[in-house]
């Protein structure tokens, strides 16, 4: 199947995309790195009248420290945030899970900002932003507006990006030494979609985690954060027993959706691996600084 006929114009700058939106509304869609709406677009699943293509915006690339948060601009690609020291150093969650995207090509041309925008489910870079509290930043005819990531995800592949908005980039907090990062998911195969996925973002004083933020992907129409089991730990060193009343939280808090090939079930049973892998790897690392 090939794609539907439609227009394509390549700008130059934000102000230029934005006026095209506003001029063509439903009708447009934003070309990033394609990775995604490309398919949409030879499936027929997706047939605007315009493609905006703003590769060209120079000010839409970047990773930078900006204060206290790390600034990653919408263009940046997959790769490059893998690759980046600054993100290594600065929100080391986004390495970890870097590598689970796709392939290599995916990541060579896949952007941060058309990840975001889309909110697959299934993806890594929602579900990581979620679970780092981090800030989209939109502009649209009125002004820039900053959005939650826990604001910004509203169902499945909905956000809170409006069609004359365009997504500038998102930040997340700097990491300190305090901090420990995790993620982890299980795929059929490398490079296919997670059935399951946790990012854990977690505070530590000592061996005592003050603050546990697990965010999950695969289990909804949008990635979520387990709050109640969040609770839980909060307070508490991530020993055997913790872990275990965190996991019975969890199987009661999770109500995955089933796909073609998993029932909830299964979905709350991998889920549960997930998050005993990690706790245990957060436990084990504190417990090393502390020695």
């Amino acid at each position: 199947m090939k794609a539907s006929d439609f227009d394509y114009v390549k700008v130059g700058s934000v102000d230029e995309a934005l006026a095209l939106l506003a001029r063509h509304g439903d009708d447009a869609r934003i070309l990033a790195g394609g990775q995604t709406l490309l398919a949409t677009l030879n499936m027929r699943l997706s047939e605007p009248a315009l493609l905006v293509d703003i590769t060209g915006i120079a000010g839409l690339r970047g990773i930078e420290r900006r204060g206290e948060r790390l600034h990653i601009g919408a263009l940046a690609t997959h790769s490059e945030i893998e690759a980046s020291a600054l993100v290594a150093e600065a929100a080391p969650l986004l390495c970890a899970a870097a590598p689970h995207i796709g392939h290599r090509a995916i990541r060579n041309a896949g952007t941060w900002g058309g990840s975001l925008a889309y909110a697959d489910p299934a993806a890594e870079w929602p579900c990581c932003l979620l679970a780092l509290d981090g800030v989209l930043t939109l502009r649209g005819p009125a002004g820039e507006r900053r959005v939650a990531a826990a604001d910004f995800f509203r169902d499945l592949y909905t956000t809170d990006l409006r069609p004359d908005e365009l997504l500038l980039g998102a930040d997340v907090p700097i990491a300190t030494a305090a901090d420990w990062f995790g993620f982890d998911e299980l795929a059929r195969r490398h490079g296919d979609y997670a059935v399951a996925g946790l990012a854990v973002a977690a505070r530590f004083q000592g061996a005592v985690a003050q603050q546990v933020r697990l965010a999950f992907l695969g289990m909804g129409a949008t990635p979520l954060r387990a709050r109640r089991t969040e609770a839980l730990l909060a307070g508490k060193p991530l020993t055997t027993a913790t872990v275990e009343i965190a996991l019975a939280s969890l199987k009661a808090e999770l109500d995955p959706v089933a796909d073609l090939h998993h029932a909830s079930a299964t979905k709350r049973h991998l889920a549960s691996v997930l998050a005993r892998r990690l706790l245990a790897a957060a436990h084990a690392s504190r417990a090393a600084l502390a020695g």
